[in-house]
């Protein structure tokens, strides 16, 4: 699991060292990061907090502080395992594969309330551990809430980063889900995790259902696809 006081600039810098040294990624300067948060505070008001999707990992581990979550729904993206991960779930020994959001569709997760004093220090926290490679874009976004539409931010899928997986076949997502691991944990649990939270709100997610078959499928001995 993922814990707020990982999240810290002297822990991004280590991840960043190691990546770099395996040739994985280049990632971003704190500068730059930096640079990418402020441009989207300046999108928002922040009188009344600011709501943030999560459709991962951030629906059982959000790790930032928030004041409540309600069901929520995002139109023109969907859920996608599309982002290699060599590290967190993954490693140059065993890479993985974790979610992002894609263009097309719409997707049901959670969305978190951050409270107005806090925008500051939670967005803070959010940055280092969404954009250290910049394979993410963070948008400002509608969330449909229940009876409401608000304004809120969410992380979208790079399409030009080098993380980016286009064209990526259902037998290769079965066998980086099945393999990855890394220190936050494996790919396999992550799916569960992400299927299970799911569950618990009574969406059911197709897509990622038929994932979870197809691993249980090949630890029966089944193939691949």
């Amino acid at each position: 699991m993922l814990v707020r006081e990982e999240l810290t600039r002297e822990r991004i810098d280590k991840l960043v060292r190691e990546a770099e040294k395996h040739g994985l990624f280049k990632a971003l300067s704190h500068d730059e990061r930096e640079a990418t948060r402020q441009a989207f505070l300046r999108q928002i008001d922040p009188a009344n907090g600011l709501w943030v999707f999560g459709y991962g990992s951030l629906l059982w581990n959000p790790a930032f502080h928030y004041t409540e979550w309600q069901p929520a729904r995002l139109h023109g993206f969907r859920r996608r395992f599309c982002l290699s991960a060599s590290i967190g779930r993954g490693s140059p020994e065993k890479p993985g594969l974790m979610l992002a959001l894609d263009h097309g569709g719409s997707c049901n997760g959670r969305a978190f309330h951050i409270a107005p004093e806090e925008i500051d220090s939670e967005t803070d926290i959010l940055w280092m551990r969404e954009m250290i490679s910049g394979a993410y874009h963070a948008r400002l976004v509608n969330i449909h809430l229940r009876g409401r539409i608000v304004k809120g931010l969410t992380f979208v899928i790079n399409r030009r980063h080098s993380r980016y997986l286009r064209d990526i076949t259902l037998e290769e997502k079965i066998r980086l889900l099945s393999t990855g691991e890394g220190h936050l944990g494996s790919c396999r649990e992550y799916l569960n995790n992400t299927v299970a939270n799911l569950d618990a709100m009574n969406v059911k997610d197709r897509y990622l259902h038929e994932l979870q078959q197809r691993l249980r499928a090949l630890d029966r001995g089944g193939d691949l696809a």
